[in-house]
């Protein structure tokens, strides 16, 4: 991976460094990623505002700044400490007549000089390895707005027991965490998880090492650091060959603590307090599932679930409601099993019609699955929209060798381990009877 924003990096460098750009020129990406990805994070992110002011960390070329500005029509502050990208990217953006949205900057992308709040969105795609998650976050915090959004992609440990070669590996170039220790690493530096979503495996091959090492076969052996450049790029690529499910690139979406409000498509902004239900509850919940669905299966299926001591799980089951009371949206998680493992089954999630698009939902499920974490529950499997609950950190359950015990589209059959370094059960999902599964 290109180590674009670090200082020795800069013109004049040493040879080996000079040969590691050589290889990089032109290549449509410095690391893994692609642009469906780009575009998926920026779905993920949530409404944002008309012209979002973004940040983008390390940038590289600018293949995601260029799309954020074409796309997302945000001003862009593109910021590099390799000149020669940055000139291309300015170019880039003129001849594309985006030059009133790109300014580049030649800093650390830890020293930016600007007011605290001055963006949106922070967005740093395969660049924060080369200062560090840590020392990124604590330096990006301030330099969010309110209802601002961090996005930054991080190289992490899949596997609570690493390989000894990709242990060894990365320990020397940089020492990988879980996704439970960088979550709470985010947490320290004072963020919440809103989504945690992996890279697929195309945007390492397809996007980034098959273009590289089809530049690296015509690389001249005999030019000064090249021979190093290319040793170093082969190890690199071998370990991914032969370790690679070990590790991964992944996507945090992440909002600092003090960020409460959820943004409507509308730009709004609304202040939901989620909390389990009490029994003064139950008809207001059963109100919710009546407007939020054709029929009374849901609501029918709930009050089942609440008469069952296998399936029903006090504190599990969330309700939202306005700054004055009003109870407008539902999340229910309870006990299903994988081959005979608990897990949590996340079902039904209702908002009233009157209050969809607000953000009502999305708070009550944040707070069903920060419950569930907390009591020491682990894998959330739930049916839905692919484009809606990964935003939470779902992936296809199949990826968990995980399946339906019915016919159902790989997309839509989601699962979430809270915490990954604990074991996730393989198997048919066995649902409480109340679903009628």
């Amino acid at each position: 991976m290109n180590n674009s924003d670090t200082p020795d990096h800069a013109p004049g460098s040493d040879p080996v460094t000079q040969a590691f750009f050589t290889l990089h020129h032109d290549l449509p990406r410095q690391g893994p990623g692609s642009d469906a990805t780009t575009r998926r994070l920026l779905e993920m992110a949530g409404p944002l505002p008309e012209h979002p002011r973004v940040l983008d960390a390390g940038c590289g070329p600018g293949r995601s700044t260029l799309l954020l500005a074409e796309e997302a029509g945000a001003h862009v502050t593109a910021v590099d400490l390799h000149q020669p990208y940055l000139d291309g990217l300015a170019a880039e953006a003129a001849r594309r007549g985006l030059d009133d949205q790109v300014t580049v900057v030649n800093c650390s992308m830890d020293q930016l000089p600007v007011p605290d709040h001055s963006f949106d969105v922070i967005w740093a795609e395969g660049s924060v390895y080369t200062i560090g998650f840590d020392v990124a976050l604590r330096a990006w915090r301030r330099l969010l707005a309110s209802g601002g959004v961090l996005i930054v992609t991080e190289i992490e440990w899949t596997v609570l027991s690493p390989s000894a070669p990709a242990r060894a590996y990365w320990d020397a170039a940089y020492p990988l965490r879980t996704r439970a220790a960088n979550t709470d690493a985010a947490q320290a530096a004072g963020y919440r998880l809103r989504a945690h979503w992996p890279l697929p495996e195309s945007d390492w091959w397809d996007e980034y090492y098959t273009p590289l090492t089809q530049r690296m076969d015509r690389a001249d052996p005999q030019r000064p650091g090249m021979p190093q450049a290319l040793a170093a790029h082969r190890t690199e690529i071998n370990m991914r060959r032969e370790h690679g499910s070990n590790y991964d690139y992944a996507a945090y979406l992440l909002h600092p603590h003090d960020h409460t409000p959820d943004t409507t498509e509308n730009g709004t902004m609304t202040t939901w307090t989620a909390c389990p239900e009490a029994a003064g509850d139950i008809s207001a919940i059963r109100d919710i599932l009546l407007a939020a669905f054709p029929t009374a299966q849901e609501a029918d299926i709930v009050d089942a679930l609440r008469a069952d001591p296998q399936a029903w799980i006090d504190g599990l089951s969330m309700v939202t409601a306005t700054p004055d009371g009003t109870q407008v949206g539902y999340a229910l998680l309870t006990r299903c099993h994988v081959d005979g493992v608990p897990a949590l089954a996340l079902a039904p999630c209702a908002v009233l019609p009157s209050a969809q698009r607000t953000g009502a939902g999305s708070a009550a499920i944040r707070a069903a699955l920060d419950a569930a974490r907390t009591m020491g529950e682990n894998l959330v499997l739930v049916l839905g929209h692919a484009g809606y609950y990964p935003r939470f950190g779902f992936t296809p359950a199949s990826h968990f060798g995980i399946q339906a015990p019915f016919e159902a589209p790989d997309e839509a059959m989601m699962a979430m381990a809270l915490d990954d370094t604990r074991p996730v059960p393989t198997g048919t999902i066995h649902y409480p009877a109340a679903f009628g599964v």
